[in-house]
């Protein structure tokens, strides 16, 4: 008999913001919460849904190795969801104005528009390119104003919103307890550690801005406050209440972003509301350039573009979840070199393996419960794609009758990570532009062999080596792939 559904109650950061939530019988997830710093048992606000919030990209440059990492791990985190049953409704924003665009702008001679733009579809092609699932939705701070001006209007009502001398609006963030609670900061250590230029304007060094006052030539929209732009941070808890409600299941981003960015995001979006924003606050780790954070500023900066130019899409996205999402991700080119060989041998496994239609019978259970317990252990992808690797060890090792459920499984689970979802002769060969010259010489080789020249048959397979390609003579012929 199934057992009933069990309520469970959150707490929030106060009495009031307490929740009864429903916990689903059976549940395993368990995820690693930014607020708490420890794995917690994942509950949904509503049975069966999950409403999850990651904040995206400003859009004025090349998106970057660590906007890859962003958008592979939530775009896991969403579909392993998926797989559990739940409808995930999964909102990813785009910054279309800022400081940074406006400079951009004026330095190439184009307007904020055409950036913003520009860079937003170079952001879809990176990521189409990297198997990431078109996102739920995705709102653009510009196509939010209404909503942005309405949340200050609240912070206003409630005492947390102040005008400064500059006409500038301010967060007074003093009137928000538990500021700091989620990246572990408090307010005396952050005043007294504050490298904050002096600012007349503000009451607090450590307010921020709700409402930028527009310059001379820059874009503006009218608010009762006077012409203007919204602060970064306002941006994101208006887009994020606008599209998932005043209470999100899970809100995600870089590890760079919890503080400031989330910190007062979640300030602002509880200030205006009264209650609790965020039930999971999810954040993964940098990515790592010669023991140092790859950063713009550092100007050791990996773009997305750079790297699909030496190595295949799917062998980048293997990479990025070969290391745990919460850990540092290394980048040289010797990982990348190894994640392609890892993905070559479980396409090699598939290959040799035709799969079935569908997973039916008891074939790779026992995978499917060590793949379903790393996964649900906080995301584990590296104990997920040691299983995935078992498993092409036991259909290279097999000839067992089950090997096509076997390698239908394999699919299947890998399929959660957004893996081996191509046919394995079209990784294995590669980029198809040289293809043709391959084929030809490897025509060249069979006629030679069959014709008893082994001399130039050998020498046309170093050729082909020399080109890294491997030749593998089979008895139904012979097939190649790069190496």
């Amino acid at each position: 008999m199934t057992p009933a559904p069990v309520p469970v109650q959150v707490a929030g950061d106060s009495p009031a913001c307490a929740m009864i939530l429903i916990l689903a019988p059976g549940t395993m997830l368990h995820i690693h919460n930014s607020m708490s710093g420890r794995k917690e048992p994942f509950v949904s606000i509503q049975p069966g849904q999950v409403r999850m919030y990651v904040c995206g990209v400003t859009v004025y440059d090349d998106c970057h190795l660590g906007h890859a990492r962003v958008w592979v791990v939530f775009d896991m985190i969403a579909r392993f969801l998926r797989s559990l049953g739940y409808q995930v409704r999964h909102v990813r924003n785009i910054t279309d104005i800022d400081d940074k665009i406006i400079r951009r702008a004026a330095e190439q001679g184009q307007s904020v528009e055409q950036i913003a733009e520009r860079f937003i579809q170079a952001t879809h092609d990176d990521e189409r390119a990297l198997r990431v699932q078109a996102v739920d939705a995705e709102p653009r701070a510009t196509e939010y104003i209404e909503q942005i001006i309405a949340m200050i209007r609240a912070l206003f009502a409630r005492g947390y919103a102040y005008q400064g001398t500059n006409r500038d609006v301010y967060f007074r963030v003093a009137r928000f307890a538990g500021y700091g609670r989620l990246s572990g900061k408090d307010l005396q250590s952050l005043r007294a550690g504050a490298r904050v230029a002096v600012d007349e304007n503000k009451e607090n060094p450590l307010d921020f801005v709700l409402w930028k006052t527009a310059g001379s030539g820059e874009p503006s929209w009218d608010s009762p406050w006077g012409p203007g732009r919204p602060g970064w941070h306002i941006e994101c808890s208006a887009m994020a209440s606008a599209c998932l409600g005043e209470r999100l299941d899970i809100h995600g981003g870089g590890q760079d972003l919890l503080f400031p960015h989330h910190e007062n995001e979640r300030a602002q979006s509880e200030g205006a509301s009264g209650q609790r924003f965020v039930n999971f606050w999810m954040h993964n780790g940098f990515v790592q350039v010669a023991e140092e954070k790859m950063s713009k500023s550092l100007g050791n900066t990996i773009t997305v573009r750079g790297i699909l130019q030496h190595w295949p899409a799917e062998a980048v996205r293997f990479f990025i979840l070969s290391s745990h999402y919460r850990s540092p991700l290394y980048y040289s080119h010797a990982s990348l070199d190894m994640a392609d060989r890892s993905l070559r041998s479980l396409y090699t496994a598939l290959r040799d393996h035709e799969a079935t239609d569908g997973v039916t019978g008891e074939a790779g259970e026992d995978y499917q419960e060590r793949f379903q317990a790393a996964m649900e252990d906080d995301f584990n992808t590296p104990r997920a794609l040691a299983v995935l690797h078992d498993m092409a060890h036991a259909l290279n090792c097999g000839g067992a009758r089950s090997s096509g459920h076997l390698a239908a499984r394999l699919r299947l689970l890998a399929g959660q990570l957004g893996l081996l979802q191509d046919a394995p002769e079209a990784y294995l060969q590669g980029r198809p532009d040289a293809v043709d010259g391959i084929e030809a010489l490897i025509a060249q080789r069979t006629q030679a062999r069959e014709s008893g020249d082994f001399a130039s048959a050998d020498a046309i397979r170093d050729k082909l080596h020399n080109m890294g390609v491997a030749v593998e003579d089979q008895p139904q012929g012979t097939r190649w792939r790069r190496v």
